[in-house]
């Protein structure tokens, strides 16, 4: 197991991804190992997303109901990624061959599995602010988006990762020579420059790759992200509405970028019915209708008095 976490780490500094490291035209990773920790962090992210329903239905008659949609995200988060990588890879291998590429099946899932382990790492990283929103907010649309945001940085930067792997096993496989890096930014040590070594997600200074290659992994990658859009959408909830019975999935209707445009508008209105609920209420009696608490009105005089003294 560590050796796999380190072979993430080597990932994530760019060490695997060098031209050096490329010249056998696949990665040098665990590709078991490495699916664990994908796993592991997942499920710790998915375990983040699910806080938000033991936070909200605590102290409720639905407080067990929390704890199954915890354990449900923490499996549902990594299952999320793996299926989306299943139903693209296909795509990714037949695209890569059109190219001229000469990787194998093999090299190409490395390639996918180091591409996710990127996500996942992000992914896990931004739990403690999951975790921050869920004890600072109850806007269930609120947390819907900003969960939909970190998910979108997280796919951006993997697939930001994967097409300069992309990029550099194509120069790798056909000879291009590795261009040096810029003298001007190198540290000076001993009145010697150092070269800097390029990042994971640093594009290489005279980088060469076709138009076509740059088009076609393009296309791809917007398919991943469509694809893993739609898979997430068909796979929730992940946090669990706290106003509404748990279900491991909810029915398949409309789709992901709709239901984004309306929960946006929702919560941009003033009437907000997840943060102005009648769980709201309950925890706050001071919110109660001002007729339940104001003293009832006294009662006329009585005239009965007036007229026997008449």
């Amino acid at each position: 197991m560590w050796k796999s976490i380190k072979a993430l780490d080597r990932i994530l500094k760019g060490e695997v991804t060098r031209t050096e490291a490329l010249k056998s035209g696949t990665l040098d990773i665990p590709l078991a190992g490495l699916s664990i920790v994908i796993l592991f962090l997942g499920a710790f992210y998915g375990a983040c997303m699910g806080a938000y329903g033991i936070i909200t239905r605590h102290g409720t008659p639905q407080a067990a109901m929390a704890y199954k949609q915890l354990a449900a995200s923490s499996a549902k988060v990594p299952a999320l990624f793996f299926l989306t990588l299943l139903v693209t890879f296909p795509s990714l291998y037949v695209f890569n061959a059109l190219v001229g590429s000469r990787l194998s099946l093999t090299s190409m899932l490395r390639l996918l599995v180091a591409a996710l382990g990127v996500m996942m790492a992000l992914l896990a990283s931004f739990g403690t602010i999951t975790v921050f929103f869920t004890v600072s907010t109850d806007s269930y649309s609120f947390m819907v988006l900003l969960n939909v945001l970190l998910f979108a940085v997280a796919g951006f930067m993997g697939l930001g990762f994967l097409l300069q792997t992309l990029h550099r096993l194509y120069n790798a496989q056909f000879s291009v020579p590795p261009p040096l890096p810029s003298m001007s930014d190198a540290p000076l040590v001993e009145g010697e420059p150092v070269m800097p070594e390029p990042g994971a997600l640093e594009r290489l200074e005279g980088q060469v790759s076709s138009r076509n290659v740059r088009h076609v992994f393009r296309i791809w990658v917007l398919v991943f992200g469509l694809v893993g859009a739609q898979m997430g959408w068909v796979m929730r909830p992940f946090i669990g509405d706290p106003h509404k019975p748990f279900t491991l999935f909810r029915p398949r209707e409309s789709n992901f970028f709709q239901a984004v445009v309306d929960t946006s508008l929702r919560l941009m209105s003033s009437d907000d019915s997840h943060s102005k609920s009648r769980w709201h209420d309950d925890k706050h009696p001071s919110n109660a209708p001002a007729s339940a608490s104001a003293p009832a009105p006294a009662p006329a005089p009585s005239t009965q008095s007036e007229s026997g003294s008449r």
